[in-house]
């Protein structure tokens, strides 16, 4: 059952990454003072 735990893994790593970059780009975008697309004026 090691590569039950080892799949798991990978797709935890692989999501953390996702939203590691989601969360970098909203604070990016927050530094330079972009709003959102959906966001109101």
């Amino acid at each position: 059952m090691w590569y039950f735990s080892w799949i798991l893994g990978i797709a935890f790593a692989a999501a953390f990454a996702i939203l590691n970059a989601m969360w970098y780009e909203m604070k990016s975008d927050r530094a330079r003072g972009v709003k959102a697309p959906f966001e109101a004026p």
